[in-house]
């Protein structure tokens, strides 16, 4: 299998690219530059100049903002055939965040006269572009409504519980899944510290809300998680 076919078959996957015909998958694979990333490598950096969006073949990356005092907040984790980068693409702006591998990752480039010169040809291609970043910003809006009426302890039932249902294996004991990250890097997607996300896993063990071997999580209700997630009295 070449690489350009390789390339192809990721672009047409990707929701930005998924309506364009065989042709147009070709032109553009060949115009796509596949770039290998080590785990933890910058991709790019908040401020940086865009000179192209991204699209992701292989790995994870993870898109995220950091403060003044070099505190992370993980804005979203994105697998194969995710877009990254297109709204600077699209309005000519510098990137609004950083990105990083979050694991050996190859990422198709696309240069900014590309992927214009697409748009121009396919319309429907920008409006795609919009689909994209409304869904992005529901997503920061979300963020901000999390961070600003939420305390750590229910933000992190709450994502223990979208684990839970997205990606947990039913048992005779509840449902069970492996948290596999830190919780450092758990604290950085939930907008708090370490020693918060250690401190509140314990409470909700010590209470039976969920039980922790290692990394593996098991939740023996998941209604008694939610009613965590969502009791904000």
């Amino acid at each position: 299998m070449s690489h350009q076919f390789t390339h192809a078959e990721t672009l047409r996957k990707t929701p930005l690219f998924s309506d364009l015909d065989d042709r147009e998958l070709a032109r553009l694979a060949e115009c796509a530059i596949p770039r290998q990333f080590a785990e933890n490598q910058m991709i790019f950096a908040e401020g940086e100049p865009c000179s192209g969006l991204y699209v992701v073949e292989s790995g994870a990356v993870k898109i995220f903002k950091t403060s003044i005092h070099g505190r992370e907040h993980v804005l979203s984790v994105e697998g194969p055939a995710s877009s990254i980068a297109e709204l600077p693409v699209f309005d000519g702006g510098n990137y609004p965040a950083s990105a990083a591998a979050v694991k050996d990752a190859v990422l198709l480039f696309i240069g900014k006269k590309e992927f214009y010169a697409l748009c121009m040809e396919q319309p429907e291609a920008a409006l795609k572009v919009l689909k994209v970043v409304g869904r992005r910003l529901r997503l920061l809006v979300e963020i901000i409504e999390n961070l600003s009426f939420t305390t750590v302890h229910h933000r992190l039932a709450a994502h223990l519980l979208r684990l839970a249902r997205h990606g947990g294996r039913k048992t005779d004991r509840g449902v069970e899944f492996t948290l596999g990250i830190t919780n450092q890097q758990l604290a950085a997607q939930i907008g708090t510290v370490r020693e918060l996300v250690s401190r509140n896993l314990s409470r909700m063990q010590a209470q039976g809300v969920i039980e922790l071997d290692g990394k593996t999580v098991l939740v023996p209700d998941l209604d008694a998680l939610q009613t965590e997630a969502e009791d904000t009295e």
